[in-house]
């Protein structure tokens, strides 16, 4: 009987040990809401969801390059006579209204998204308006795969241009590094080629240039062969972070992608740290569409269900803890990996938002930034859901260059509501994040929240004044605007 007994007792432990987890983030998908918020009328948004902005107009631009050459024309012809202003929007996931201005007109670029392959040559020609999920899709066809990109493919060409994204490519710099060159339209309605040889002021401008100095039309990219790639990771002390990843990762020829994560539940909070990368296997690459799709709704609701919870981001880091040995040495292809979407990590509360922050820090520094990170971010009371870390070299391109040497980017995503009192709240933490980085010889990324004044932004971009300077001479009236240059200028 007591055996029974003991048996009985252990399967209903067993039972409400598997049931606490699945209970806990089926509460997450019963909390959320499918009611989406939409955009009035005659307003605009960006993914902040905290930039509703009035506006003159919204055109979508033609898709045809004759076409949109004519309206983009007639479109300046236009702003002059009204004395109005231009902004540029791709899928306009910069946080701080840089794709937006008031009572000014707003490009969609997303239907100019044209691309042809140069197999030979391994150069992709593309639309600036085009995703790179659209890249993805059209050069796996063709066994290709992109260079440099961010780690969601929701982001446009000509977006990630204009912020100068880095990438989880492994010893690479930002994406930068794979332009070749880009069409620009100025602001009289003139088409100019942009090179390293050919306007390579404008060049190095435009990149990372926040859509000031004129229309990104179309793209040169290099590309790379579409690889298999095995699966590795590892657990690690933060401190130990910088040595193995040079050791093991730096140096390895195998390895292609590469992403770190920092420990944020409250035991052990930064204390602890993981790596995943990927080695090129000696396997034949299946297509994308002969790939077995696998349960992102699954994935997103273990996301979200840390929202909030010291529960939720325990149950996290041990469920991709876990994942991560049960598919080492699983085969992935390149453009699998990098075919993830935004929506992985939706949210569905309307009454909150996911701001994200940015942090390059040298390898010297690397350890005693998390130091200084750790008890500002234990006093904040917003919700800290992920710190990412990639590695990314030093930028020989872009002119508002963050990564000046070769830095570890920290990637924080926040949850704050939808309040004043939250907002007051982030913004003192982000000044604190900011300093910490000052204080580490670091840079912070320019596409996010405004949250930081003039004198402090000047500090980390000393050539900020220049820059500005730069962007009245090709564009002396000023057509190109944005509220991150009325913030900043």
């Amino acid at each position: 009987m007591k055996k029974r007994y003991y048996f009985a007792i252990g399967i209903v432990a067993v039972l409400i040990f598997i049931s606490i987890p699945v209970i806990h983030v089926l509460k997450t998908k019963w909390n959320e809401s499918d009611i989406t918020t939409e955009i009035p009328k005659g307003y605009a948004n960006d993914a902040s969801h905290l930039n509703l902005t009035k506006i003159d107009t919204l055109i979508k631009v033609p898709a045809s390059k004759t076409e949109i050459e004519t309206q983009l024309r007639q479109i300046l012809k236009y702003a002059k006579e009204k004395k109005l202003k231009i902004s540029i929007a791709g899928a306009q996931h910069s946080m701080g209204g840089h794709t937006i201005y008031p009572d000014g007109i707003l490009l969609n670029m997303l239907p100019y998204k044209h691309m042809q392959l140069d197999a030979k040559n391994n150069i992709l020609s593309i639309g600036s308006g085009a995703l790179w999920e659209d890249a993805i899709e059209y050069l796996d066809k063709h066994g290709k795969s992109i260079a440099v990109m961010q780690a969601f493919s929701s982001f446009s060409i000509g977006g990630s241009i204009s912020v100068n994204g880095h990438g989880w490519q492994k010893n690479r710099p930002p994406v930068a590094s794979s332009v070749i060159s880009f069409t620009l339209m100025d602001h009289n309605g003139n088409i100019m080629n942009c090179s390293r040889e050919e306007n390579p002021e404008l060049f190095k401008l435009v990149i990372g240039g926040y859509g000031l100095f004129g229309i990104i039309l179309d793209v040169k990219l290099k590309v790379v062969d579409n690889n298999a790639l095995r699966y590795r990771s590892v657990r690690l002390t933060p401190d130990n972070y910088t040595e193995f990843y040079k050791k093991n990762i730096s140096g390895n020829p195998k390895v292609d992608l590469v992403f770190g994560r920092l420990k944020i539940s409250d035991k052990h909070f930064l204390e602890e740290a993981t790596i995943g990368y990927f080695e090129k296997a000696n396997e034949k690459p299946l297509q994308l569409s002969a790939q077995n799709t696998r349960n992102e709704e699954i994935k997103r609701l273990v996301f979200r269900s840390s929202v909030n919870s010291e529960y939720g981001k325990r149950l996290r880091w041990d469920l991709e803890s876990s994942v991560h040995n049960l598919v080492k040495n699983v085969i992935f292809t390149r453009n699998e990996l990098l075919n993830s979407h935004v929506s992985l990590i939706e949210n569905k509360d309307p009454n909150s938002t996911d701001l994200l922050h940015e942090y390059f820090i040298p390898e010297r520094n690397f350890s005693q930034f998390i130091q200084d990170i750790k008890p500002v971010l234990k006093d904040s009371d917003l919700d800290l859901l992920n710190i990412t870390i990639r590695a990314v070299n030093k930028d020989e391109d872009g002119y508002m260059n963050y990564a000046r040497e070769d830095v570890f980017g920290f990637v924080f995503l926040f949850n704050q509501k939808k309040t004043a009192k939250q907002e007051d709240a982030m913004k003192i933490l982000t000044n604190k994040l900011v300093d910490a980085a000052l204080k580490n010889e670091g840079t912070f990324y320019l596409p996010y929240r405004l949250h930081i004044d003039k004198v402090k932004m000047r500090k980390v971009y000393p050539q900020t004044e220049t820059f500005f300077a730069l962007k009245r001479k090709y564009d002396p009236q000023e057509i190109f605007y944005n509220k991150f240059y009325q913030h900043y200028k």
